[in-house]
């Protein structure tokens, strides 16, 4: 039964801005301050406190951002006139892959739609 309840709970670990960080750690600055009550009156653990100040210490970076998409950039050429009347369409190149989409305008909210859900 205790197993169930540990392998049922999904531990999440908390993120902090850049700027809470530098907030909490120039709250710490302060003369007669002490890191354990400036992290509890943030809620937070002063041991991840301790670390951030130790990271600081160390010249190494506060946060390990994440690897963020990569951008990539199309080409939307002027609508033309199609043998159904004006078209979006939407190229896609990736490496020495390409792919092209063609979309009535008279759908253009539906192309949006798709769009966005594609790129998520």
């Amino acid at each position: 039964m205790a197993s169930e309840k540990t392998a049922s709970r999904a531990k999440t670990r908390r993120s902090y801005s850049d700027e809470f960080k530098a907030q909490v750690m120039a709250e710490c600055d302060e003369p007669g301050a002490s890191v354990a009550q400036v992290a509890m009156s943030h809620g937070i653990n002063d041991n991840v406190v301790h670390r951030w100040r130790q990271l600081v210490r160390e010249g190494r970076p506060l946060t390990v951002r994440a690897p963020r998409s990569e951008f990539v950039p199309i080409t939307l050429a002027p609508a033309g006139l199609s043998a159904g009347g004006a078209e979006i369409r939407i190229e896609i190149r990736r490496g020495a892959t390409a792919i092209t989409v063609n979309w009535p305008v008279s759908a253009a909210a539906e192309c949006a739609a798709w769009l966005r859900d594609w790129l998520k």
